[in-house]
């Protein structure tokens, strides 16, 4: 919903006159938990969105903000915006689903429910606007929308996507692989929630350390022998650290 939000933000719009883009995240299941629990939380518990009705994996996705770490390198690769102006915001209703901002100081802002209709009926319809069966939001009923900073210590996935478009190169195939493969070790039961983000940071650092591979051609062969070794990587560190 978020880059359905910032190219409908964009409609009309010359691109060089964008400051900045926000995306917004829910925060997840564990937004308001002590940040000292996120090392006890169950695959079950961070499988539940205060929001979204989604699957099991991109629910606890959300959870740990990995999606919103790749949605952050989507941004840039999607409307070429450099790193530095893109945003993220914890915005609990889910409502604001993404705001950009020009040199003007205007911010230009989409809402909608939580309904991914919303972006697949644009998208089938584009340009066109037609009638879609979704909630219309009653803003009187809502009352107010909060938004926050997130905290990179509890979202440390939003952290390791600004070092992958730092990185460049074949950084990102090796980031999302890895996270793909935390993401299994933690839904069985192999790592701890938090062990996640530090899993993928160790198959970063490692793959980093051989030489040559995150400047590997941008290749579909190379993308995936990327992909492999990022879950090799994470695999290896997860048994590493089981002992």
């Amino acid at each position: 919903s978020e880059h359905s939000a910032v190219f409908q933000a964009l409609v009309g719009e010359e691109m060089g006159a964008v400051e900045r883009v926000v995306i917004t995240a829910s925060g997840g299941a564990f937004r308001d938990w002590p940040l000292e629990d996120l090392a006890r939380a169950t695959p079950e518990q961070a499988a539940t969105h205060p929001n979204w009705d989604m699957g099991q994996r991109i629910t606890i996705d959300s959870a740990s903000m990995f999606n919103k770490a790749l949605e952050l390198i989507e941004t840039r690769e999607f409307f070429g915006i450099d790193p530095e102006r893109i945003e993220v915001l914890v915005h609990p209703e889910s409502l604001v689903h993404a705001l950009v901002g020009f040199r003007d100081g205007g911010l230009m802002a989409h809402l909608g429910a939580p309904d991914m209709r919303h972006a697949i009926g644009y998208a089938l319809h584009w340009p066109e606007r037609r009638t879609l069966p979704v909630e219309r939001l009653d803003l009187a009923r809502v009352g107010q929308l909060n938004f926050r900073a997130p905290d990179e210590a509890r979202y440390p996935a939003l952290r390791l996507a600004r070092a992958v478009m730092a990185r460049g190169g074949l950084a990102g195939a090796l980031f999302n692989a890895a996270k793909e493969a935390a993401l299994t070790g933690f839904i069985a039961g192999r790592i701890g929630f938090t062990g996640m983000a530090a899993v993928v940071e160790a198959a970063m650092n490692r793959a980093e350390a051989r030489e040559g591979l995150i400047d590997d051609e941008m290749t579909l062969d190379n993308v995936i022998e990327t992909d492999r070794l990022g879950r090799i990587f994470a695999d290896e560190e997860m048994a590493r650290r089981a002992g």
